[in-house]
Parts: structure tokens; sequence; C-alpha cells
């Protein structure tokens, strides 16, 4: 008779990166459960509000807290940690923020459509419906600033990255790798396949609040039906006329 051994990981986990910064673990999948915990965790160090706290940058499943440790150390960090660690633990949303993103797919907007359709074994109407038919959760902001990186794809639509990435993607373009979906907020480098185009301004550092969107919040793909209304709402937007729809549940 054989037995298994199985040792339990009891989370959070933590792991210095330098003299003032470490890293909060949760977990270790991607699931909207450990992401709200995450976030739950932020919101209660913003209303302890613990001197020395510089910043905290979410991911998936861990937390990146940044913090002046002439002021606290690292063990004050982690106890303080596990003592707000139960009180985040099944996270409730007080409320639920879906924005709604026009999105124009396909030809010069949406390079990689066909071939997203071809690897799928779907139509390119097939694609669009079901990538716009969701609604994403926001795990985490990254690789640029405001890059959301957006949970929920349906499965049908899982797409390598590109083998070779392009030298420059548009700003705003809609792209898919993996089962990952996310939107470029600035012109940069990428690897992405993209899918299509939005004329909105997801992230400008002269705005008061640079990001519209935060982690915990939801994107909702609204297709475009042709480049004259994409432009109908660019022309908007320059002239401070158009209103993103955002809901609140």
């Amino acid at each position: 008779m054989s037995s298994k051994n199985t040792t339990e990981i009891n989370y959070p986990l933590f792991r210095n990166l330098g003299d003032s910064a470490l890293l909060v673990v949760a977990g270790n999948t991607v699931s909207s459960k450990i992401n709200s915990q995450v976030r739950g965790l932020i919101t209660e160090i913003r209303k302890k509000d613990w001197p020395g706290i510089q910043e905290m940058v979410p991911s998936y499943s861990s937390l990146v807290i940044h913090f002046n440790p002439l002021v606290l150390s690292v063990s004050a960090i982690e106890s303080l940690i596990c003592d707000a660690w139960d009180s985040t633990t099944d996270v409730e949303e007080k409320s639920v923020k879906t924005i709604s993103i026009p999105t124009l797919y396909g030809g010069n907007f949406g390079p990689d459509l066909d071939a997203v359709a071809e690897l799928t074994g779907l139509s390119t109407e097939e694609v669009i419906e079901k990538h716009s038919v969701v609604n994403y959760l926001v795990y985490a902001l990254g690789f640029s600033p405001g890059f959301p990186y957006l949970g929920g794809l349906d499965e049908s639509l899982k797409c390598a990255r590109l083998c070779s990435p392009r030298l420059n993607v548009p700003a705003g373009s809609v792209a898919i790798a993996d089962l990952q979906t996310g939107i470029y907020p600035v012109a940069s480098p990428g690897g992405w396949r993209i899918i299509g185009r939005t004329p909105i301004k997801i992230f400008d550092p002269l705005r008061n609040s640079p990001s519209i969107i935060d982690p915990g919040d939801f994107i909702k793909f609204e297709p475009i039906d042709d480049e004259k209304m994409y432009r109908d709402i660019e022309n908007q937007i320059t002239e401070g006329m158009f209103e993103i729809e955002v809901k609140l549940s």
C-alpha cells in the first residue's frame, strides 16, 4: 500500500525584490477569485493607510509592494499582510464597472483577423461575434502603461503569438494572444495578433487619471460597422463630444 505525499501551499507567499520592494503571491493559477483577493488586499492596505507604502502593482495572482525601508521593514509588511489576509478572502465587489469599447474589426484596423479565423477554423464573422459577446475581466495593467490584460476569451479563439513581433503596433489596437485579449494603449512593438482597433484613447499621461481602465473593471467590445463610423467617433473624441459608455452594476 502506497501513500502520496502532498504538500499544501499556504498563501500568501513572500519574495524580496531588492531592499525596497516585496512580492506577495496569492496563488499559482489564473482565476477571478485569486485576482479578487489581490485587489481586496490593495483595498485593505489603502484603508489602513500604512506609512511607508509607496506603490502597489497588482498582477493576475500577485502584488508587488514598493515601500520605504527607512519607515517599514520587510518583516513588518509581511506581518501586516498576514493580518489583513483573512479580510480579503471571498471579497465581494461593491459595484462592477463595465466599459464599452467601440471597435472596428478587420481590414487595415485588424490585419490578423483573417489569420485568426483560419487558425481557429472559424469565419471572420464568428471570430468577431465570439470576441465581442464577452464581458472581459481586467486582471492587471502592464506591459506598457495602461495595457489591460483581459481574461475570459472564448477558448475557440486561442491563438499563439506572432513568430516575429511587429516593430510598431498602433495605439488602440485590439489583439489576441493565447487565451488573453487586450488593447494597446500606445503605439509600441508587439507580438499579439491584431484583430481590430478602437478610437478610444484608453491611456493619456496628461489626464488627471491617465488610464480609463482599472484592475477589476470589465471590458465589452462593441463592433463598429465601418471606417466612417470609426472616424466619426474619432472626431467626436477630438472635439470632446464623445462619452464613453460605462455601466455600473
